[in-house]
Parts: structure tokens; C-alpha cells; sequence
């Protein structure tokens, strides 16, 4: 799959980014980690694009997505608020280009239906950056669940909770018409890794219930997000509970919130498999903060009548598997790695998200 010259020479892929924002000091030297090369930015503020080519060593620079992909490039990173995510990778997939794409997926499972149709017909990858299925935690649990040491699993749980983390008022994050949602779109990615290690199977049903208690109260702001806009909108749920089936017959419940009476904040799946279960929990500083960069990773098992706790030590991982993830990608496009997700994987999580909201608004289960 690798880029072959006139000459015969295998060509690194060429990636250029759409959006200089902050995710670019992970998908940057990510692609070069995975043997790309970081070749083109662009972003509505070309002073932006400028300022990140400078800082990343990016020798062309855009102001609009259609130079981009004119451009002499293999691949693209999109790196936008939400409501960009499907029109842009439809875009990029139309010219030709490999996409890699922030998450959500997009604004909702029918986005994700067209921009699967356009990676079909294009025949290029199109992957996403659930990265925590990255984290060197998540790979070491997976050995032991492809292994089968877990067994089955039968049910999980999924969380990702704060009492203080709305990132700003009247932002993209908190416009529902830009987002999608509120932390159950921004924080999917324990939904996201409890389904990895359950296998992603098909969902029956879902039975979901949102709150916006505390979501215009600036006491609940997170250290973390974008300024406050007085003009914009903060029409989303400030937390989120869950319970999905699956045809498979397991269960997973699911709880995200950014502003909810909690202790502080809580990042973890945990599971009950047949033979095994299991936890990967975040780790938090005394500020509160992210900054141990380690999960708690361990497996529960009976032996010989007694039970067993077994710790899995990891290296600790700054970035959050974050470089890795788009590494991956680049090896995907060059044939060297299997991709850590698929688009299949993508549309089943929306399902589920779609039909959470669907549900707290009706009151009543959504069967898919």
C-alpha cells in the first residue's frame, strides 16, 4: 500500500492537517513516528496555520481546505470543531486523500453513513482517533481478552465523569448545532474502549436520560476548553446516563458528565467476563489534574477458591496514546500495521449516542 515513485522508490505518505489547534502536538509527531511526513497545513487563520507550520517544521501552508488538498499529499488529519468533521472527510475522501479524523465521528450515524460511502468509493482509509484504545494499558488488556483469559464479556461499564469540566459558555463545545452534544460526544471514549474490548457487537437497545443541571453555572467551568462566548449558546446536557443491550445479549451502562456532584473526576471501563474481569481507571494528580499519565490496570480472576487480583504494570504513557494512535493510521495507509478502528466500529458508536439522546427525549428505549 506504500507510495511508490517513477523510480521505484518507497515514499513516505504525505499528510497534510486541516485545523492548527491543539491536537496537532500529538498527530504531528505521530505521523513521522508512524514514517510519514507532515508536509502541509491549513486553517481559516493562515496566521494560525503559519505560526503551527513554524513551530512543527512544515515547509507549506493553506487558507482554505481546497489548496490543501490540491496539493502534492497522500493523506489528511482534520482537526475541527465537530460539525466539520463529516463534510471535510467527504471532501478529502472525493480527492483521493487517506482521512484521519478527530473524534466524534461526527455530528451523528447517518454523517458517518456518507462518509463511509465516500471512503468505499475511494477506496481509501478512513480511521478516527479514538486514542485511548492506544493508551498501552488498553493494548495490554487486550492480549488478555484476544488470549482468552477473560473469556466472554458479558457486561461493562463505561465512565467518564467530572463535577467541574465544562470547557466555557457559549462556545463550539456547548452549541449543539457545532457539537453534536455535550460530554457524552466529548467524552466518548470510555463508551468507545468498552466496546473495543467487548468486541463491538451489534446494539438491540439503548435507554438513556440526560440532565442540564449546573450547564450555565460558572462555578462547574473545567480548567481546560475555549473562552467564554457572552453571544454563543449553551444548549446542551451537562451529564448523561445509559444502558445499552446488545443482540450479542451483553450489556454496557454508561455515565458521562462535565458538571455533576461527584468526587472529582472518574475515567475508567470496567468489565465481567466469563473467566475474567477487569478495570483500566484513570489516575489523577492531587490537583485534580491529569498528570500521572497512568492507568490502573488490572484483572480479577478465582484461584483455587480464593480470589485474585493481578496488576498490570505498563509504561507510564504522557500523551495518552495519542501519538501512537495517529502513528497507526500512517502505518495502516503503508500496510505495515492493522488499524486500531474501523468505520464500521465509528457508525455503531453514533448508533448508540444517536439513540441515547433519542431515548431522553422520548422517554422511552430506542431499539436499533
Amino acid at each position: 500500500k506504500s507510495v511508490t515513485s517513477n523510480k521505484g522508490e518507497i515514499m513516505a505518505t504525505r499528510v497534510g492537517v486541516i485545523g492548527a489547534g491543539g491536537m496537532l502536538q500529538y498527530h504531528a509527531p505521530g505521523f513521522r513516528q508512524g514514517g510519514g511526513e507532515l508536509v502541509a497545513i491549513a486553517d481559516v487563520n493562515k496566521e494560525a496555520a503559519q505560526a503551527s507550520a513554524d513551530e512543527w517544521n512544515v515547509s507549506q501552508v493553506f487558507g482554505n481546505t481546497e489548496e490543501l488538498l490540491d496539493s502534492d499529499i497522500d493523506a489528511v488529519s482534520i482537526i475541527v470543531p465537530n460539525k466539520f468533521h463529516a463534510p471535510l472527510a467527504i471532501q478529502a475522501l472525493e480527492a483521493g486523500k487517506h482521512v484521519f479524523c478527530e473524534k466524534p465521528p461526527a455530528l451523528n450515524a447517518g454523517e458517518v453513513e456518507e462518509m463511509i460511502a465516500a471512503a468505499e468509493k475511494s477506496g481509501k482509509v478512513l480511521m478516527f482517533n479514538f486514542n485511548n484504545r492506544a493508551r498501552p494499558e488498553s493494548q495490554a488488556m487486550m492480549k488478555h481478552i484476544a488470549d482468552g483469559t477473560v473469556g466472554r464479556i458479558n457486561s461493562a461499564q463505561a465512565q467518564w465523569i467530572r463535577r467541574t469540566g465544562i470547557p466555557g459558555f457559549g462556545g463550539w463545545f456547548t452549541t449543539k448545532e457545532l457539537s453534536g452534544g455535550g460530554p457524552v460526544i466529548d467524552l466518548l471514549h470510555m463508551i468507545d474502549l468498552a466496546l473495543y474490548f467487548m468486541g463491538y457487537p451489534e446494539p438491540a437497545h439503548v435507554l438513556g436520560q440526560t440532565f442540564d443541571d449546573f450547564i450555565t453555572d460558572k462555578a462547574f467551568k473545567g480548567p481546560w476548553g475555549i473562552p467564554d462566548n457572552a453571544d454563543g449558546k449553551t444548549d446542551v446536557e451537562a451529564a448523561a446516563h445509559g444502558f445499552v443491550t446488545f443482540k450479542s445479549g451483553q450489556v454496557l451502562s454508561l455515565r458521562n458528565s462535565w458538571a455533576e456532584m461527584i468526587e472529582r473526576e472518574v475515567v475508567s471501563v470496567v468489565f465481567q467476563g466469563s473467566r475474567a474481569g477487569g478495570r483500566v481507571e484513570r489516575l489523577f494528580g492531587s490537583d485534580g489534574l491529569d498528570d500521572t499519565a497512568i492507568d490502573t490496570c488490572e484483572l480479577y480472576t478465582q484461584k483455587e477458591g480464593k480470589s485474585v487480583n493481578q496488576k498490570i504494570e505498563t509504561e507510564p504513557c504522557e500523551d495518552m496514546g495519542r501519538i501512537a494512535s495517529a502513528a497507526n493510521f500512517v502505518e495502516t495507509i503503508e500496510g505495515t500495521a492493522a488499524p486500531l478502528n474501523t468505520p464500521q466500529e465509528a457508525l455503531k458508536l453514533m448508533q448508540i449516542i444517536d439513540a441515547l439522546y433519542q431515548s431522553a427525549e422520548t422517554g422511552a428505549p430506542v431499539a436499533l
